[in-house]
């Protein structure tokens, strides 16, 4: 069976030559069905608007796995209790802090801590030193969240900034079986 991969980017997108980019064009080499949309206003988001757009596209799109970075993370936290689905996979990339001063994505702040992941496997994948979650913040996350971590060393934000062109260990998790 062909599976269903929705990829959620950040603020300001995933273009190439962010993982991200290189996940979607690697999955689809390996026939698995992607939908990587640009989210609208991602230099200047709006929660309700994130949450509009991407409920629509799940409805739609009806992913078998979900991938987040950064502020895609913190939508779908946002959105978990208005979406009826059941997933295969999560993963939860360089998740953010709790709390943010940044004005433009204030509104998305402090975000709730889902009880239920709505999926079989979740993983969240941190860096030890992003600037915008620190180690101790990101395993007080996956505490809270119940779910397996891959800490990276000297990642930064796991983006292309931080030298993330390709992200392997990505590609290789969400095309292991679920156990």
């Amino acid at each position: 069976m062909n599976k269903k991969v929705l990829i959620l980017h950040g603020w300001g997108g995933s273009d190439f030559p962010h993982w991200q980019a290189h996940l979607a064009s690697d999955l689809i080499k390996e026939n698995y069905t992607v939908s990587f949309p640009e989210l609208p206003n991602k230099d200047l988001p709006t929660l309700k608007e994130w949450k509009a757009f991407i409920k629509k596209e799940v409805e739609h799109f009806q992913p078998d796995m979900v991938v987040c970075h950064s502020l895609g993370n913190i939508v779908w936290f946002h959105l978990l209790d208005e979406l009826d689905i059941a997933l295969e996979k999560l993963m939860l990339v360089a998740p953010v802090r709790e709390t943010c001063d940044i004005e433009e994505i204030k509104e998305f702040f402090p975000y709730p801590i889902p009880i239920d992941l709505k999926s079989r496997e979740v993983i969240i994948a941190a860096s030890d030193n992003d600037p915008y979650m620190s180690l101790e913040e990101a395993i007080k996350l996956q505490q809270q969240l119940n779910v397996g971590m891959k800490i990276m060393n000297n990642a930064g934000h796991i983006n292309a900034d931080s030298g993330f062109g390709k992200l392997d260990c990505a590609l290789d998790w969400l095309k292991r079986e679920v156990e």
